[in-house]
């Protein structure tokens, strides 16, 4: 990709989230995924950016429902800030487009994994903060981005985490359990980062990556239940 090409997707971006960064390098950072730098990836933006989200959601939901009791809205918070919310997100912004990965990442459809879209959504928001330190202009940026889905919030009941989700889901359908191993384990810690597989019956076997063991299992737990609930429509 040249520089011209580069600069206008960069451009076309800006105008999507609604956020012109006086940094640039900070949305670059929000979009490099850790399979091309182990150091300089969106981890840590992405770690400010999952604070700063649930706490304009909960405040939005605070605000906006002052009848419903704690157990609600934190069900509601639960519905909009959950993987595949933010993946709804990362697909309206076009994200898919702009990542930064390796080849290898590239090739294994990288790019449209749900997980990494959402990591990414919550890292330009910790990029946003960053850049304008304005966390009243950072509300506004985020609930626009929400507009389609605030009218008509239904508290999801996937409160369970997605490895708990999809044992039940395998168990209801008596096929056998899924088996995770940990393939790779890069750092020192506390700063690791796992990669984990998981063979799944009938499935190809798959990846997810985390901070921590718990994380990648999730991680890859959750694009698996999500392969096999769009296979059984």
């Amino acid at each position: 990709m040249n520089k011209a090409h580069s600069k206008l997707n960069e451009v076309r971006l800006a105008s999507r989230i609604g956020y012109q960064f006086k940094n640039p390098e900070l949305l670059q950072l929000a979009l490099t995924h850790r399979s091309v730098s182990h150091k300089q990836n969106y981890e840590r933006l992405e770690f400010l950016g999952d604070s700063l989200l649930g706490m304009i959601i909960a405040n939005y939901l605070y605000q906006s429902y002052p009848t419903e009791n704690e157990g609600r809205l934190t069900r509601m918070r639960a519905t909009l800030v959950r993987q595949e919310a933010l993946g709804k997100i990362a697909n309206d912004l076009k994200l898919s487009q702009n990542l930064i990965l390796s080849t290898g990442e590239l090739k294994s459809g990288g790019h449209h994994r749900e997980s990494i879209l959402a990591d990414t959504v919550e890292a330009i928001i910790g990029a946003i903060y960053v850049d304008c330190d304005d966390l009243n202009l950072l509300r506004s940026i985020v609930l626009k981005w929400y507009i389609p889905y605030l009218d008509h919030i239904e508290p999801t009941d996937q409160l369970k985490d997605p490895k708990s989700r999809l044992q039940e889901y395998l168990q209801a359908r008596k096929k056998p359990l899924p088996l995770y191993e940990v393939v790779d384990i890069q750092g020192d810690a506390p700063n690791q980062h796992f990669t984990v597989e998981c063979m799944v019956e009938g499935l190809t076997v798959m990846k997810g990556e985390g901070t921590s063991r718990r994380f990648a299992e999730q991680a890859v737990a959750a694009d698996i239940l999500k392969l096999l609930e769009n296979q059984s429509k």
